[in-house]
């Protein structure tokens, strides 16, 4: 039997998932592991599960949020922010919809 190290479950390259560090092998990123179990509340087995992950590569991924926090917490804040910058200068298109026909029933 092979075995692994905290450093075989995470890897960082430039072009993929933008340079994040992720689950080796895989296009999930660390930051999508600690968002699912830090801010939303899933288990380590429930996350392993729905992605096909060993559990020993969730808790090497918390293991580097933690080594890692303030790096990783920003990058959760810039993502946010971009987010809410983009939802600012892109309005919906289901708001303007429905204002035009509520525009339209009330003066016809």
């Amino acid at each position: 039997m092979t075995q692994k190290n905290l450093n075989d479950h995470i890897e960082i390259t430039p072009e993929t998932a933008g340079g994040k560090p992720r689950i080796a092998g895989r296009r999930i990123t660390v930051q999508n592991i600690v968002i699912w179990h830090e801010r939303m509340g899933r288990s380590a087995d429930e996350i392993a599960t729905d992605y096909d992950l060993s559990l020993a590569d969730i808790y090497a991924a918390l293991a580097y949020y933690h080594d890692h926090q303030f790096e990783i917490e920003k990058s959760i804040r810039d993502g946010r922010r971009f987010a809410e910058d983009l939802r600012q200068k892109t309005p919906s298109k289901i708001d303007r919809r429905m204002y035009e026909q509520e525009s339209q029933v009330l003066y016809g």
